[in-house]
């Protein structure tokens, strides 16, 4: 949504418009033709206090218990005394330092960089012969850094965990030799401006230069986000060793400079789900030039590293009980397994648990409506708001908790329609059609009346049936009955602000216990830490991946009639959802 400040457009679509805000000169950029010179501006995102992990909000991290970085970790730093050569011992720089290397680490044939080939002989002479080595184990025993030793002590080994969402980019900075995180720090993937969606991304890339363009955008939000981590841990860039990122298969692709078009074309087939080992260099990160940097393996198209480094951080290949894992976002991942079997399969659930195709709808921010009650006699509704100040829209937590009240309150019928006959002023005829307002514009920031549609509540609708559909079809199609499972582990930033009962109300959720589910927040993030400080937490990364079984529902015929079974709240078949029922009467 833009506003036209000066020049002529024509809005080929004006169905999410009223007609104050065609006047206002609002248009829907990717519904308008632009018939002449345009000055157009763009409103700026909102600042992120709950999506992201921000200097406020960070979740503390314990290093897991018993964790030995002298044999877990595999980016290491080795003390060498050499003895100098003599007319007796002609023995080269290098083979002199590498016979040392051997030695010390049991490596059997490290390799050195030709950087650092063409400085080792001065390094070694100016340092009196009394060198640190960095050295990656998992990398065939690659030289990462040599440095004199007196330069060593002053220093310490930085890692990083990187998380690349399509919304959101989050990076953790870890220290090496302790595995503790000393600081933790997000921003919006710059690439934002160019497409919301995956989808809308690879088709920017594949236009001139625009894959180049992405590659530079979320290089510049990973840049900014290791300077500001740099900077509360009091560490230097250049001193970061290793790094492991983790992101859907479609971010991964366009961060490495992959071409990503196969990925929205049938069959629906990546270049590559598990990148080879790369530098700190080739991938273009401020850190060490040497440094290690792993990309996670993803499993498909749209089952990606986000999903396998959560089911890692999910702990669910730890357990026997059959467990579904869900990651709720823009797509909707999901894996049912336990520690003998997986299966996956992911959907596009759209942008409404964002916040965005609503007309009031905003992201998680400062201003968010993010939870409503409503008394089921007057229809007057009572909200919380991020930030405890006046309203100025309502984000994905807060719409799946309105729908559900309207829903149980009769405001709403079972097929999403809003009850016009209610002696309320809520309820009116707007410029979408039958609305319910949320909060009047005298309470609200914008001085406009923020109200729910029914073309939000369509599009909330769809959302949850996909999600809904995706594990249903998931557990049917290993015949695994859905009452069977006993865990439900949700992922994902926003998942940690979903409210259980509004989401069973709705049908987002099966209807289960309460205890049996559990919100992990950022999975993805979680599991790149995990891989970074433990090889054998990596290791299993790769079986997970190699594990998974991937089932395509496009190419599923009864995903479209579990999809349109469950374009109802809370489904067509109320059976399933027996608290709801009972809710109900």
């Amino acid at each position: 949504m833009v506003t036209v400040t000066d020049g002529r457009v024509r809005r080929r679509s004006t169905l999410r418009l009223s007609q104050d805000d065609i006047e206002a000169g609002i248009a829907l950029a990717c519904q308008t033709v632009v018939e002449g010179d345009v000055a157009v501006a763009v409103p700026p995102p909102e600042a992120i206090e709950r999506l992201l992990t921000t200097d406020h909000v960070a979740p503390e991290i314990v290093v897991p218990t018993g964790y030995d970085p002298a044999t877990a970790q595999t980016v290491r730093r080795y003390l060498l005394d050499l003895a100098p050569p003599t007319m007796d011992d002609q023995t080269d720089d290098w083979s002199r330092l590498a016979t040392a290397l051997r030695r010390r680490s049991g490596l059997e044939d490290p390799e050195v960089s030709l950087g650092d080939l063409r400085r080792i002989g001065s390094l070694l002479r100016e340092s009196g012969w009394r060198v640190a080595v960095t050295a990656d184990h998992d990398g065939g025993g690659r030289v990462i850094r040599i440095e004199s030793a007196d330069v060593a002590a002053a220093t310490r080994l930085w890692g990083l965990a990187i998380d690349v969402g399509t919304t959101t980019v989050t990076v953790w900075l870890v220290d090496l030799e302790s595995g503790e995180v000393a600081a933790q720090v997000g921003e919006y993937n710059q690439q934002i401006a160019r497409g919301e969606d995956v989808i809308s991304r690879i088709i920017f890339a594949t236009k001139n230069d625009g894959g180049e363009e992405l590659r530079s955008l979320v290089l510049g939000t990973i840049d900014g986000l290791i300077e500001r981590a740099c900077t509360k841990a009091g560490a230097e860039a250049t001193d970061i060793v290793k790094a492991v990122v983790s992101g859907n298969s479609t971010m991964m692709h366009l961060l490495l400079g992959i071409p990503a078009e196969s990925i929205r074309l049938e069959p629906f087939v990546t270049p590559v789900n598990d990148p080879p080992p790369i530098t700190g260099a080739e991938i273009g990160l401020p850190i060490h030039p040497g440094a290690a940097v792993d990309v996670l393996p993803g499993v498909a198209s749209y089952v990606g590293a986000d999903i396998t480094a959560g089911v890692l951080a999910s702990g669910l290949t730890q357990s026997s009980e059959t467990t579904l894992f869900i990651d709720v976002g823009t797509n909707g991942e999901m894996v049912l397994g336990s520690a003998d079997w997986l299966v996956t399969c992911a959907c596009s659930a759209g942008p409404a648990f964002e916040g965005a195709g609503v007309v009031h709808g905003m992201r998680a921010a400062r201003g968010a409506i993010e939870e409503v009650w409503i008394d089921g006699e007057t229809a007057e509704p009572t909200y919380r708001v991020i930030g405890n100040v006046a309203p100025r829209g309502i984000c994905g937590s807060g719409l799946i908790s309105l729908v559900a009240e309207m829903f149980l309150t009769g405001i709403l019928d079972k097929g999403g329609n809003l009850n016009t006959t209610l002696d309320t002023p809520r309820i009116r005829q707007g410029g979408h059609g039958a609305e319910y307002v949320v909060a009047w514009a005298d309470e609200a920031e914008g001085d406009v009346d923020i109200a729910v549609t029914r073309v939000d509540v369509d599009n909330l609708m769809r959302a949850k049936a996909a999600i809904y559909a995706g594990f249903n079809v998931l557990a049917d199609g290993v015949g695994v009955p859905l009452e069977s499972v006993e865990r439900v582990l949700i992922g994902g930033s926003f998942g940690k602000y979903i409210n259980v009962e509004k989401a069973v109300d709705i049908g987002l959720l099966p209807d289960m216990p309460w205890d049996r589910f559990e919100f992990l927040g950022n999975t993805s993030v979680m599991g790149a830490y995990l891989a970074l400080i433990d090889s054998e937490a990596h290791a299993a990364v790769r079986r997970i991946a190699a594990s998974m079984t991937y089932i395509e529902l496009s190419a599923d015929n009864s995903f479209y009639e579990a999809f349109t079974s469950a374009l109802f709240l809370p489904h067509t078949d109320l059976s399933r959802f027996p608290s709801v029922a009972a809710a109900m009467t």
